[in-house]
């Protein structure tokens, strides 16, 4: 007898605000990094330079990811997340990219609000 198949896994569908979701989000931490290897001298600078995106990292894991490891209200999450922009944007403003700093800053405030939004749907 043949067996039957089992149903296929549905997985939710990847959209392009995803993808610009994740793109905010590697801005944010190749900004830190930046940051840490340029604005301090050299061996606090491989401490920053790797532990600021570490950290940055965990706390999102911790908090914001889709899986994240503590569940907090929408409103934590969004405090968490903004916090981790608003360090980005202040780590290229230190790096005396002001632009790129208001740049990424704005990036991620649109993307952040556009999949807010798609969140309250």
């Amino acid at each position: 007898m043949a067996e039957t198949p089992a149903p296929a896994a549905t997985r939710p569908r990847i959209t392009a605000l995803d993808a610009l979701r994740l793109v905010s989000e590697i801005l944010a931490i190749a900004s830190l990094a930046l940051w840490g290897f340029l604005a301090w001298p050299l061996p606090w600078a491989v401490v920053w330079g790797l532990g600021a995106p570490i950290v940055a990292i965990l706390v999102w894991a911790a908090f914001v990811s889709p899986r994240a490891i503590f569940r907090v209200p929408s409103v934590v999450r969004t405090l968490v997340e903004v916090l981790v922009f608003v360090s980005a944007t202040l780590a290229l403003w230190d790096l005396n990219l002001p632009w790129a700093g208001l740049a990424v800053g704005a990036f991620c405030v649109v993307v952040g609000v556009l999949t807010g939004r798609r969140a309250l749907r």
